[in-house]
């Protein structure tokens, strides 16, 4: 008889093919390079920014996003709006930097040529410090998102004590080795770049308003308890006009129901009010403006006349922005959202906040510490665009149109938040245009959007509910009227 022999069958349930390894093998390192990339990519968004003070500026120092160019601008976060540096930066790590507060005195002197030399280059040594305290905290933050994900593996595979401990100390080390790459080799020009800086102007340039502006010829307006100073919505365009106006005053559309005059007549204060139609921070505020046939000095020029002014109050940005233009183009076409339009705005809130940190700067060095006020703008469209369907402008548009307002107004927060000064909102909620009782001129009235003299007075109100707030101890620095 026969012997059979029998050979034992592979459980198909126990034995894993040889090409599944490999493939198991092969996604490991793949799996390695991906949390090392995605760790990476999650510290630069976490770690926190390391303050630096320098030059009569706190500026906060991180690095922006990675960049496969092997040189290229860093970030600057002015006033909630992202401007590309005017120097590049070499390696794909560059800088990202963010203004928090600004004094005048220091670079107000490098200005007019008499600041001090070293005071000027301590700015740049300390942007160069506070980045490499961001690369130290950036790479603890970077390791420890690697462990983090790593001990959660090791965990579920319920790897031995030994084992996940090689295997946590494998992760850190590559994750230190890529940011000593990332900072210590590709981004090796940073701080020597940074120590180069010594304003901001080096950054992104001066923006071109030549301040600081010198006070206009004249006697001394001591009398004068408060100022106001900006655009058609301060001077109250389109209402009452001033009893006894002078040539500027009606050049520049100056109404005797502007919030100036409603805050003269509640506070008896002498009170005198710049603001002129068509006004910009370079043409008007900072420099001189054409007012119909008359040219307006420039309104900071005219406010230092009046040395005794404790209240200061400042409306400014939508002709910066070309506001009016903006809307009118809006109405006319059948959508606002597009891409140039969209561009276009972003372009001219750039080029404001340039200009409006001068400004800012330049009320920064009034003498006597003045109660500063930055007046953001109201809704004029609220939830009901009925009234608007003849002039094309539905709900999406007036959408669009309040979207670019609130950038603007975030701007002007900012700004003031940064100068230390305090920024209010008026609400007009419940009266926009299309309300039964309108704080808003509507477009056959001879201001379209601008404030009624109902709208200047809510103005007004806000404007001494804030004054009020900013005289009492610990006061914040930014208020709403609701």
């Amino acid at each position: 008889m026969s012997s059979v022999r029998i050979t034992p069958v592979a459980d198909p349930t126990t034995t894993t093919p040889s090409w599944r390894k490999w493939a198991v093998r092969a996604a490991v390192p793949v799996a390695g390079v991906f949390l090392l990339l995605a760790s990476l990519w999650l510290a630069v968004r976490i770690t926190p920014l390391q303050a630096v003070t320098a030059a009569g500026q706190t500026v906060e120092v991180g690095a922006a996003s990675p960049d496969f160019g092997p040189s290229g601008p860093a970030e600057l976060d002015l006033f909630g709006q992202t401007i590309s540096t005017q120097p590049d930066f070499p390696g794909p790590v560059r800088p990202r930097l963010r203004l928090t507060h600004i004094t005048a005195n220091a670079e107000l002197q490098q200005l007019l040529g008499s600041g001090d030399h070293n005071s000027a280059g301590l700015l740049g040594r300390q942007l160069s410090e506070g980045w490499l305290r961001y690369g130290l905290w950036e790479g603890a933050v970077s390791a420890g998102i690697v462990v983090v994900v790593l001990s959660a593996v090791t965990g579920l595979r319920r790897y031995s004590m030994r084992r996940t401990a090689v295997v946590l100390l494998a992760g850190a080390a590559s994750m230190s080795a890529v940011n000593v790459v990332g900072f210590g080799l590709l981004a090796s020009g940073t701080p020597a770049a940074l120590r180069h800086v010594h304003s901001l102007s080096d950054l992104v340039g001066s923006g071109g308003t030549g301040y600081p502006v010198a006070p206009a010829d004249g006697p001394a307006l001591g009398a004068v308890q408060a100022v106001v100073i900006g655009d058609s919505t301060a001077a109250g365009i389109g209402n009452r006009p001033l009893p006894q106006p002078d040539a500027l005053d009606k050049a520049c559309g100056r109404s005797a129901d502007a919030f100036a005059e409603q805050l003269a007549a509640v506070n008896d204060w002498n009170v005198l009010n710049l603001a002129c139609s068509g006004a910009t921070v370079r043409t008007g505020l900072l420099g001189p403006q054409p007012a119909g046939p008359l040219s307006a000095p420039p309104q900071i020029a005219q406010l230092q006349r009046a040395p005794k002014a404790h209240v200061i109050i400042v409306s400014i940005g939508a002709d910066d922005l070309h506001w009016a233009d903006l809307t009118r183009f809006c109405a006319a076409s059948p959508s606002c959202d597009d891409r140039a339009t969209d561009a276009y705005f972003q372009q001219q809130t750039v080029a404001f906040v340039m200009d409006y940190r001068d400004l800012l700067t330049q009320l920064a060095a009034l003498p006597g510490n003045p109660t500063v006020i930055v007046n953001q703008y109201y809704d004029p469209f609220g939830p009901d665009t009925s009234c608007l369907a003849a002039e094309g402008v539905d709900a999406a548009k007036a959408k669009t149109l309040q979207n670019r307002l609130d950038q603007l107004n975030t701007a002007l927060r900012q700004g003031a938040d940064a100068a230390g000064f305090t920024s209010v909102q008026p609400s007009f909620a419940g009266h926009a245009l299309c309300s039964a009782e309108p704080f808003v001129q509507g477009p056959k009235d001879k201001a379209p959007l601008h404030p009624t003299a109902a709208g200047e007075l809510a103005i007004a109100l806000a404007d001494q509910q804030a004054l009020s707030v900013a005289r009492s101890p610990g006061a914040a620095t930014s208020s709403s009227s609701r």
